[in-house]
């Protein structure tokens, strides 16, 4: 089977900035690109094809004709595409917030909860990330500082440099803040409760964001749960996914057990590998860009230049 090359959906939030356009080549002719769903099966932003013979057809369409077959056995006992992964531009502090975890997110919002991790791509001198909660807190004090303007007070603020990786697990309150460019990769879910957004004011609308705090409360840690996470030679390697980084020429392989997903970071080069009728075929990669390789395609080989490469299997 062929590699695909995708292209993102993309979302407008009040926080982000245009670097995603100027400097990652995602084409999206909003003022701002906050978010670029560059591997998405969600109904709110799926990702298209842009090449090959399904061109034009969205992934969730492209699965749907050629079977679960090509996601991989490691996908089996999943009802829907596992993951979404993103490029994400913060030139502002994104809310505090939390995800549910599955029971609690498909009893209440009938979809996955949410993990995640994040890369950090690019990051001013100073970023950081809130990570949970500095010491253990209850409902009543989480409740006050929204109303005081007090919540970060009690947040872990941990620094956040180019090429660190942050594991998020459902429950966790946390925000990425201003200054990055992040790869996130997450459970297939759009289920964000937003707990604290600094009382600002949306330009467009003049209006506060929604805040989610009832539902927030009833899903949050209420202790401190920031570790150094050991997945040994990966990323990360949880129960949702496992995520690697490409930097050099590497002959790498799509078995059958899990499809494989590729978003270039930084760098020029190519990828090649076989099409439907078994000819040698390529494509080029450049920043940005994101690509689909189904489930038993087999070898495929990287070539190129100062290469980062974010690499995802079930």
């Amino acid at each position: 089977m062929p590699v695909y090359k995708l292209k993102p959906t993309c979302k407008d939030y009040i926080w982000g900035g245009t670097k995603l356009r100027e400097e990652y080549g995602i084409n999206d002719p909003g003022d701002r690109v906050a978010e670029a769903w560059v591997l998405s099966c969600h109904p709110d932003g799926p990702s298209v094809i842009t090449s090959g013979r399904y061109a034009g057809e969205t992934l969730i369409d492209y699965i749907s004709m050629r079977g679960k077959r090509v996601l991989g056995t490691n996908c089996d006992n999943y009802d829907d595409f596992p993951i979404l992964t993103k490029l994400i531009d913060a030139k502002e502090d994104l809310s505090v917030q939390v995800h549910p975890n599955n029971t609690f997110a498909i009893t209440n919002e009938g979809q996955l909860g949410k993990t995640e991790m994040w890369y950090v791509v690019d990051a001013e001198e100073g970023s950081k990330i809130y990570y949970g909660v500095s010491r253990t807190v209850d409902e009543a004090e989480i409740r006050r500082r929204i109303k005081d303007n007090t919540l970060t007070d009690i947040l872990m603020a941990v620094p956040a440099k180019k090429g660190d990786v942050f594991y998020i697990p459902a429950g966790t309150l946390h925000a990425i803040c201003k200054g990055m460019i992040i790869a996130e990769v997450q459970q297939n879910s759009n289920v964000t409760y937003r707990v604290y957004d600094y009382d600002r004011v949306d330009k467009t609308t003049g209006q506060k964001r929604e805040l989610h705090v009832d539902k927030a409360l009833k899903v949050t840690r209420m202790y401190p749960n920031y570790s150094d996470y050991d997945f040994g030679n990966h990323l990360v390697s949880c129960k949702y996914f496992v995520v690697d980084m490409i930097e050099h020429e590497t002959l790498d392989f799509a078995s059958e057990r899990s499809f494989v997903s590729l978003v270039v970071l930084d760098g020029t080069g190519r990828i090649e590998f076989k099409n439907d009728d078994g000819a040698n075929d390529f494509l080029t990669l450049s920043k940005g860009e994101s690509f689909f390789i189904p489930a038993s395609s087999g070898r495929f080989m990287i070539k190129g230049d100062n290469l980062r490469i974010l690499r995802t299997q079930i």
